[in-house]
């Protein structure tokens, strides 16, 4: 793997697409092991499809797109399953870009 570079990171898709692509799928797969999956699929599919990864002093960052808990159509969840399942994948995939680019501490 190339070593990880902050500057490139701002063009991420050119630079590291592969790279984003499985700590994404890693989260999936860690989300969908722990969780009901038919929840975990629709927070995939309807929420973090348009949310975007940053890098920032020192980490990474998961922005969400606009009322992401109003998106989620495909099943019925409470607010308060959805916002802690929600929390944990977003904390999930800022521990697997960390692992992909070989950034633990």
């Amino acid at each position: 793997m190339t070593e990880f570079d902050p500057e490139k990171f701002e063009d991420k898709y050119a630079n590291y697409f592969p790279e984003l692509q499985r700590a994404y799928k890693s989260a999936f797969e860690t989300m969908n092991d722990q969780y009901d999956s038919e929840l975990v699929h629709a927070i995939d599919q309807q929420i973090l499809n348009e949310s975007e990864p940053f890098y920032e002093d020192g980490d990474f960052r998961i922005e969400l797109p606009e009322n992401p808990t109003e998106r989620l159509t495909a099943i019925v969840v409470d607010d308060e399953k959805l916002s802690a399942v929600l929390d944990t994948y977003v904390e999930e995939l800022r521990e697997q870009h960390r692992r992909v680019f070989e950034l633990d501490d």
